[in-house]
């Protein structure tokens, strides 16, 4: 009997390989994951990489207990990290995903011919629908025209139905990340349909209520979690059981940093659902996303903010302004230059 989408994900995985990566043969492909990955993605990337040529080498790992530098106590540091530094490519699967862990930082920084995408937590049903049946020239034109758009504004609102309220300004010589899915060139790359960046810490100031999900510790919120922001500190969180279990949860790390305002993104991916994964979650068309903790040195350079880890929190059916001019009205595209590419891309 054919699995669930068993063609489709051989389709996706081909995708994958062949016109994001655009690997090559002899090249050497790692794919990572942990105990809580799908592993029918695993497979059908590692024989996607094997039919191009590529040398695929899958590295599975125990699930760690925590993310990022959290993580870092729960895995094999030097024998992952070696590998890693060789590497061509590399593809990351992980549920507790290493993404800011030490070796991905070293990783980062020592191999400067690596091609690094974030596919954290994905599984087949994800791959198919935010992989394999994605109109990419179409959404890297919308995408790009919205970095042209935001890169000119200086100061910014955002608003929700659930009660975000924040403003912020941008540094214009920050960089703003443009994910398109690609990782054909070096550097990190992520799943297409976010857009990223770290305004100027200190000017953001408002409520921010997350109403999707917070991931982690808490993944698909039963309730809104509110959060009191001033020049980027929390300094109020809001709300019942999950709002509770958050704050000590940040706490925990007995880390300053852990309360301030990392970056915020857009989430623009025509097929992305609200599911609890949050590689998916921070791209549901119209939402924007918060991080919070760890900021790398690629979205507030030189040096970024370290923290020991860092969290998302989703606010969905977001409403912006750029400077007086409406991007999205709940969620929806009501810019001018944009109207058209959103229905090409399906989200009249």
């Amino acid at each position: 009997m054919v699995g669930r989408y068993e063609y489709e994900l051989g389709k996706a995985a081909d995708i994958l390989v062949r016109e994001l990566f655009k690997l090559k043969p002899d090249e050497t492909f790692i794919i990572t994951a942990d105990t809580e990955s799908d592993p029918r993605v695993v497979d059908a990337t590692a024989r996607a990489a094997h039919s191009v040529g590529a040398k695929p080498m899958v590295i599975w790992l125990a699930s760690p207990l925590g993310v990022g530098k959290a993580a870092d106590p729960m895995l094999p540091i030097k024998p992952l990290t070696a590998a890693l530094k060789e590497a061509d490519a590399w593809v990351e699967f992980n549920n507790q995903w290493l993404l800011y862990s030490t070796p991905w930082d070293i990783a980062m920084e020592e191999n400067k011919k690596l091609r690094y995408l974030c596919l954290v937590g994905m599984d087949a049903d994800m791959m198919v629908r935010c992989i394999g049946r994605v109109d990419f020239p179409t959404l890297k034109e919308f995408q790009t025209k919205v970095v042209e758009l935001t890169r000119k504004a200086k100061r910014m609102r955002i608003t929700t139905p659930a009660g975000t309220d924040v403003s912020f300004e941008n540094d214009p010589s920050r960089p703003i990340l443009l994910e398109v899915g690609y990782a054909d060139t070096p550097g990190a790359h992520f799943m297409s349909g976010q857009i990223g960046w770290s305004p100027i810490f200190e000017t953001i100031n408002g409520i921010i209520v997350f109403d999707g999900s917070l991931s982690p510790p808490l993944g698909l919120l039963k309730e809104p979690v509110k959060l009191h922001v001033r020049e980027s500190k929390i300094v109020k969180i809001e709300g019942g059981k999950e709002a509770i279990e958050f704050e000590a949860w940040l706490k925990s790390f007995n880390d300053p940093n852990m309360f301030y305002m990392a970056h915020v993104c857009y989430g623009f991916h025509p097929n992305a659902k609200l599911t609890g994964a949050i590689l998916e979650d921070e791209r549901v068309w119209g939402c924007t996303e918060w991080g919070i903790g760890n900021v790398g040195p690629m979205l507030a350079p030189p040096k970024g903010r370290p923290a020991k880890s860092h969290t998302d929190g989703i606010c969905l059916n977001s409403s912006v302004w750029l400077d007086d001019v409406q991007l999205l009205d709940k969620g929806k595209v009501v810019h001018p230059e944009l109207i058209e590419l959103a229905k090409k891309l399906g989200k009249a």
